[in-house]
């Protein structure tokens, strides 16, 4: 099985106002297609942790593998690269542009990559809404679609590069348990059916009971 994400002894210290020790020797593997939770306690660095395994925080001390090739180290233009062409990221709040129609946010992940041609992008955006059986909402403003629609929509856009791994902070956070249970049952079913990897920071103990694998964590550490 191949190993998607790997963190190798990774300490983080916050430096202001006085030093603080945020992340201890934090170690641990995702194998492709496996669907991870991560629990604690609002203050244990879950969120620190996602910013680092996100390749948006470097100043770490450890070492970080995306599909088993070292990512800690390399220059920004290859980290951006990185983000954009294998991480996709699904927030508790779906940050997209309202003035854009829903196809035009799904594709805009995929335009600034610059891999493949406009009309290529529109039609791997089409497909990824059809998945998620939005497509009938591609013209619509995204300001005109439902907040349970906008987080489908939002999933959509983190697929649209096929990335390696789904990264979610709190991305049931915002929804009513209806919809909740609509995103689990979309990134299960990804997992299952594209061999989609999920790693997944959340509160919501009925959503982490029903993934593969909970790492809890407390006091920046992960506990046994």
């Amino acid at each position: 099985m191949k190993t998607v994400l790997e963190a190798k002894h990774i300490d983080k210290y916050f430096k202001k106002p006085v030093l603080f020790h945020v992340l201890k020797d934090i170690t641990f593997g995702i194998d492709q297609g496996e669907f991870v939770s991560v629990m604690g306690k609002s203050g244990c660095g879950k969120s620190t942790l996602l910013y680092i395994l996100s390749t948006m925080d470097t100043d770490y001390e450890g070492e970080l593998y995306l599909n088993e090739a070292l990512v800690t180290g390399q220059p920004d233009d290859k980290l951006s690269y990185i983000r954009n062409k294998h991480i996709g990221f699904v927030f508790q709040f779906h940050y997209l542009l309202s003035e854009f129609t829903v196809l035009e946010n799904v594709m805009l992940p995929a335009k600034k990559l610059g891999e493949k041609t406009f009309e290529e992008i529109e039609h791997d955006a089409m497909n990824k809404l059809k998945i998620l059986e939005i497509d009938k909402l591609a013209r619509k403003r995204a300001s005109r679609i439902s907040g349970g629609e906008k987080q489908r929509v939002a999933i959509a856009r983190a697929l649209i590069n096929s990335p390696s791994i789904i990264m979610g902070d709190e991305p049931t956070g915002n929804l009513d348990s209806y919809n909740s249970d609509n995103v689990f049952n979309i990134f299960k079913q990804l997992c299952m059916e594209e061999g989609l990897t999920l790693l997944v920071v959340t509160h919501d103990m009925d959503f982490a009971e029903r993934t593969d694998r909970i790492i809890n964590m407390s006091d920046g550490r992960i506990l046994q």
